[in-house]
């Protein structure tokens, strides 16, 4: 994550039908999708196709990077808001080869100079000034800033350079630059959208405890304690069908090996019912594999894969940038792993957080076929 500082820059952009309007403006493609616009949702184009396929964002609520292009070799990156603002040139945080998306109104950029990150919101105001080394998007008004850290780099010479940081002080601030929590230790990763204020530490297991600078207590949901509370109290401590069903996904994906004859993706999905009574006593043996002490298993968090998922069933769980909401929806991937003769499998169970709890949602077997 990255810092940005700018003195007052602002200028109009023309285009039709500037406003303040607060529905998603759409993207869309001119003839030969070489360049994007935006248009409203009665098909009214708002800013005729200009920017180039950089832009990721399908939609456009307040604030957003994009890229013009001058000539073929000359591209003006900035920032850009709805009624027409530009601010922040040269300052695009780009990370994975793609631009930062809005979150909650709020957008982060980059200042080269200092290689820091700040943040806009959405009338193109600094709110946060570039003073960290990152910034997380803003979860619930809420937003982690490093500082004081040191980058580390590799991979120059052979082009597959990365880099983290090393060390610094990670602090808990609003969309204010106020700070919360001073030097902000969490443990796993939390549900900001969980916040509980309080006198004295919260003494709920699958909460970590943060005193803040007035003296009071926030507490947040660790989505790890709590998965594997709700995984053995109330799935694998009396696994029944019908508890299963309740603990799966309306709809199932699963992978199913297609013949070396066909050139197909081996993703399918099926109704949950038909899916699980068919599959029942499998998928039980292998879940409750998880009970033994000698299992090998690991529970990795990941994100719904929009490749995958992408009817529009599954867009509540990703952004306006196609990238899963996983701080809101959490995808607990379960790998278990076995030896077969000479070869070692894995199961793969993946479990969805959904505003109705856990849920089932895909299925990969290393062996046992489904049916």
């Amino acid at each position: 994550m990255k810092h940005y500082i700018f003195a007052g820059l602002f200028t109009m952009i023309g285009f039709s039908s500037l406003g303040q309007d607060k529905e998603p403006w759409i993207a869309f493609h001119n003839k030969d999708t070489t360049l994007i616009g935006f248009k409203d949702s009665k098909n009214t184009v708002k800013i005729e196709p200009k920017f180039t396929g950089f832009i990721i964002a399908n939609k456009f609520d307040g604030i957003i990077g994009v890229s013009e292009p001058v000539n073929e070799k000359k591209w003006l990156n900035y920032y850009l808001t709805k009624s027409g603002r530009i601010v922040g040139r040269d300052s695009l945080l780009i990370y994975d080869n793609s631009v930062d998306c809005e979150s909650e109104g709020f957008i982060r950029f980059r200042d080269k100079k200092t290689d820091k990150i700040g943040m806009f919101n959405s009338d193109g105001d600094i709110v946060i000034p570039a003073d960290y080394n990152a910034l997380t998007s803003v979860r619930n008004g809420m937003v982690i800033g490093l500082q004081g850290a040191k980058k580390s780099e590799s991979g120059k010479e052979s082009g597959d350079y990365h880099f983290s940081w090393i060390g610094g002080k990670e602090v808990l601030i609003d969309t204010r630059n106020r700070v919360l929590v001073d030097d902000f230790k969490d443990e796993g990763k939390l549900n900001f959208f969980s916040l509980l204020v309080s006198d004295k530490p919260n003494g709920d297991p699958v909460r970590q405890n943060f005193k803040t600078t007035q003296g009071k207590y926030y507490s947040f949901i660790d989505f790890g304690r709590e998965f594997d509370t709700w995984l053995k109290t109330s799935l694998l401590g009396n696994f029944t069908k019908e508890r299963l069903l309740e603990a799966t996904y309306k709809e199932l994906t699963f992978w199913k090996e297609p013949p070396l004859w066909k050139e197909e993706d081996g993703w399918k999905t099926e109704d949950k019912h038909s899916f699980i009574n068919r599959n029942f006593e499998l998928i039980k043996a292998k879940l409750l594999k998880l009970n033994h002490p000698d299992c090998k298993y690991q529970v990795f968090d990941d994100g719904l894969n929009n490749y995958i998922f992408e009817s529009e069933e599954y867009r509540r769980f990703f952004d306006n940038c196609g990238a899963a909401k996983e701080w809101i929806y959490p995808l607990k991937n379960i790998v278990i792993s076995y030896k077969k003769g000479k070869d070692l499998v894995q199961d793969h169970f993946s479990f969805l957080r959904t505003e109705d709890g856990y849920k089932l949602i895909s299925i990969s077997l290393g062996a046992g076929a489904l049916k």
